[in-house]
């Protein structure tokens, strides 16, 4: 990823519109309240980081909920699409080496890396489906198994007909309306 900067003005404009977000959105977290959440994110800058570059890449970030045997708060990205600026990447670095030509900028494993969050699992994914409707015309890789992906597959899923899918396909395969969606336990 390309060097950032992140000032302490930009930072109080995130904290205001993830503030926003989180009271337009209570039914995704009835039991947690902003102060939580807001002093949770001022006392680790690192995670403040990377819920930055999930809302900077288009993932409109929110409180998923709590973990309540670790304590700690679950971000989940909540744009009605895949993030726009975490499409068109193969699965992992794996698959991005083994392209020979038309090679994708990165991989979604190398982003998210680098961003600090892991991608959405499947669970993980359906559970995000119970809060609303997501991918309609897009679809997300999730983590795969690695008796999927060491026989050369990855997972995605989207949403259609008011159903939730999963699906496989190459882990080196890509397209420009698939990306990934983001979870960050903070």
């Amino acid at each position: 990823m390309e060097q950032i900067t992140f000032t302490t003005a930009q930072a109080e404009e995130l904290l205001n519109t993830l503030r926003t977000r989180f009271e337009a959105h209570m039914t995704r977290h009835p039991s947690l309240r902003w102060p939580v959440v807001e002093a949770k994110l001022r006392s680790n800058p690192t995670k403040l980081w990377s819920v930055y570059l999930m809302e900077r890449t288009g993932g409109e970030p929110d409180v998923f909920g709590q973990n309540a045997e670790a304590g700690e708060i679950v971000f989940f990205d909540f744009s009605a699409e895949t993030p726009e600026g975490r499409r068109a990447l193969c699965y992992d670095r794996a698959a991005l080496d083994a392209r020979k030509a038309n090679k994708p900028e990165s991989s979604v494993l190398d982003m998210a890396a680098d961003m600090g969050v892991s991608l959405l699992n499947e669970e993980q994914y359906r559970a995000l489906q119970t809060a609303g409707e997501f991918d309609l015309k897009t679809s997300s890789w999730v983590l795969t198994p690695p008796e999927i992906r060491s026989r050369g597959g990855a997972l995605f899923c989207d949403r259609r007909y008011d159903h939730v899918f999963t699906y496989h396909n190459g882990a080196d395969s890509y397209y420009s309306a698939r990306g990934f969606r983001a979870a960050l336990q903070l």
